[in-house]
């Protein structure tokens, strides 16, 4: 072990016995802000990290990558599907009953959704406006379908 590695080894190994309150000052060092529920196991191990990595560097990218495509292809949450881009012209109406009535809504020339005279910012908005319950915009409009039809 060389004298950095050494160095680094004892300062890690002082996390454990610092006060806490010494411990936050290192944290907020490396870090814009505190954990919401912190325990000092977390603390000591992303400081320690902090530390080793402030001395002999970080991943490189190509170790990065690689971490989050095993991280991705293993986990079990599953990613949000990317949102469709749907690109009107401007004066496009799109037209939907719902209660006995007819709803309209255009697109305005800045790319807004207007419906009884006011600017939403998304269908999904405006679908929520004439439901009062949420929906996917897209979808109450019959531009796709809950299996990802487009």
């Amino acid at each position: 072990m060389n004298d950095q590695q050494a160095s680094i080894a004892a300062r890690i190994s002082e996390l454990s016995r610092m006060p806490i309150a010494e411990l936050w000052t290192v944290w907020d060092r490396y870090f814009k802000s505190r954990p919401v529920n912190p325990n000092r196991a977390f603390i000591e191990s992303r400081v320690a990290y902090k530390l080793q990595e402030e001395a002999f560097g970080g991943l490189s990218l190509a170790t990065r990558q690689r971490l989050e495509a095993i991280g991705i292809k293993h986990s079990k949450i599953k990613l949000r599907a990317r949102p469709r881009e749907l690109n009107f012209a401007p004066g496009t109406v799109l037209l939907r009953e719902w209660g006995d009535r007819e709803h309209k809504v255009a697109v305005t020339a800045e790319g807004l959704f207007e419906y009884e005279g006011k600017p939403f910012k998304s269908l999904t908005a405006v679908a929520r406006q004439i439901t009062g319950t949420h929906w996917s915009g897209p979808l109450f409009f019959g531009l796709g379908s809950k299996r990802g039809a487009q």
